[in-house]
């Protein structure tokens, strides 16, 4: 009976071992649903709520957005933690404001190993991480002690032949995806970071009209000339958000084709706004309010439009609450979860919080122009720390006669170098007196307050924050700012604001007088205490 029982528990252990590598070759191709969401992160470089087709914008055709908002919801003021890209990809991997994370809270510094991002928590609970396209940067990560950029590994090795327009990128985004996805253990979920290139520029001028694309449907914002010079630009601009839009849909179709696009949550936006003059680089609405949508087939009710706000901080308590990773640190950052499976008039955020620093090497000792505001329903906030500089850059300064430029630096010229070089960059400049108002509003100086009437006026062209029909507005919103940021000990309210501008920039630098070392901190500014990231 004893050896009965042994021969059949032999031929038992021989038909199991059988029957699970017979079951393994017949779904080697079908998808094992994970009991942990896959994430798709979609995020353009540069594009400004509300140009995408789905919020009803002419002039850009977006159905991989509108796809995954239809899925999903449509998020309509979402906003990001600065208007440039490497503090707000940083704030948005840690879920804190750019105060709070030291040399990352400014444009191209280091990233300080010593704070956590969301990639390596999701790793740690299984997530296989990876990017194509831009990640965390411009920056310097190496020296602060990362092994990989803090996104996660990089599948940048696939390129393609042709594009549709000079200035974008040869970067196959979704050949690249479907490397990754080759590559990952079938059981494992995923976490993707698809960062376009696009819409940032270059563009090549008339690419969009080229394209096919009307003029009389390019949307100009108010702060900007209506001028047809503008909607070409626009036009180019759009071109490259319908390029980032296309390598998502086909993501979307192969996730569709593998079976896991039920479970795959999908976030689709941007990392800041978009490259036009009192847009990118600046606290006011075309800025920091950027596109957003989220989808979950699985789990996530579809056609939901929401018009509370939320910040994109708040994405990565959400992903490390879903993911259910048990030790997370402290964020500043919301979970978005309750928004996601309720339908209730849930009030998410009464205000968001965002700030800039130093963008690019635009002034004379490489120093930034701080600020800080708070957005409300109704209502935009800014304070200007030192209303003295330029918030765009310096004009360039005059030159003596046979002036030779020191190697290693870039020339100065056209000056402004806080906005991006582009045709309505120069047209503004060269128009000034017939476009006064617009020029004022991208280059000349600002009043320490600013405050905005949202709803009346989305572009920020009317200061109002001298009115004393909004003083009780504007006194509240600034305590309320004051009162926030010394909780999150921000340094520009609690005394040592000037450390910000003794960070390194590892960007190039350009012919300003005074400090301009690539890649040192600023001696002048040093506080006592200060580590050195070297």
């Amino acid at each position: 009976m004893l050896k009965t029982n042994k021969y059949f528990s032999v031929i038992l252990f021989i038909l199991i071992v059988s029957g699970y590598f017979l079951n393994s070759f017949q779904t080697k191709n079908v998808a094992i649903k994970t009991s942990k969401p896959n994430i798709l992160f979609a995020i353009a470089d540069d594009q400004s709520f509300p140009y995408a087709s789905g919020y009803g914008t002419t002039g850009v055709h977006t159905p991989a957005f509108d796809k995954v908002a239809k899925a999903g919801i449509l998020f309509e003021n979402a906003f990001v933690g600065a208007p440039q890209c490497s503090p707000s990809r940083a704030a948005m991997l840690t879920g804190k404001n750019i105060w709070e994370i030291e040399e990352a809270g400014t444009h191209a510094s280091y990233f300080p190993k010593k704070f956590s991002v969301y990639t390596d928590l999701l790793a740690g609970v299984g997530y296989k991480t990876g990017f194509t396209g831009k990640p965390w940067g411009p920056g310097n990560w190496k020296d602060a002690g990362w092994k990989q950029n803090p996104v996660g590994k990089e599948y940048n090795s696939k390129y393609l032949k042709t594009v549709p327009a000079n200035g974008i990128h040869l970067t196959d985004y979704f050949g690249n995806f479907v490397d990754f996805y080759s590559q990952k253990e079938t059981e494992k979920p995923f976490f993707f970071w698809y960062g376009c290139h696009e819409p940032h520029r270059n563009y090549e001028d008339g690419s969009g009209v080229r394209s096919g694309k009307k003029l009389d449907e390019a949307v100009v914002p108010s702060f900007l000339p209506n001028h047809e010079l503008v909607k070409s630009d626009i036009a180019d601009y759009t071109l490259e958000i319908e390029w980032f839009d296309k390598h998502l849909g086909k993501m979307i179709q192969f996730l569709e084709e593998k079976g896991e696009l039920e479970n795959t949550i999908i976030v689709v936006s941007a990392d800041n706004g978009m490259p036009f003059p009192s847009a990118k680089a600046n606290l006011q609405e075309y800025g920091t309010h950027v596109p957003l949508a989220v989808c979950w087939p699985a789990k996530m009710k579809g056609n939901r439009v929401v018009k509370n706000l939320v910040a994109l901080i708040d994405m990565a308590p959400t992903f490390l609450e879903i993911a259910e990773v048990e030790s997370k640190p402290k964020m500043s950052g919301k979970s978005l979860t309750k928004l996601f499976f309720s339908e209730d008039d849930y009030n998410h955020r009464e205000f968001v919080l965002t700030g800039r620093e130093r963008h690019t090497h635009a002034r004379p000792d490489n120093l930034g122009y701080p600020a800080r505001a708070i957005r409300t329903a109704d209502y935009l906030y800014v304070r200007n720390f030192k209303p003295t500089l330029w918030p765009a850059g310096d004009p360039t300064p005059e030159r003596p006669k046979g002036y030779v430029m020191p190697k290693g630096l870039k020339a100065i010229e056209p000056g402004f170098n806080d906005v991006d070089n582009s045709p309505s960059k120069s047209f503004l400049m060269d128009e000034q007196r017939k476009y006064a108002a617009e020029y004022n509003l991208a280059y000349s100086k600002r009043p320490a307050e600013q405050l905005y009437d949202i709803k009346n006026d989305p572009g920020c062209v009317h200061n109002i924050a001298d009115d004393a029909t909004y003083a009780a507005i504007k006194n509240k919103l600034s305590a309320k700012l004051t009162e926030q940021l010394k909780v999150q000990g921000d340094p520009r309210v609690m005394g040592n604001g000037d450390i910000f501008d003794s960070y390194p920039r590892i960007s190039s630098m350009r012919d300003f007088s005074g400090f301009h070392e690539r890649g040192e901190y600023n001696p002048a500014f040093l506080q006592k205490g200060q580590v050195e990231i070297k």
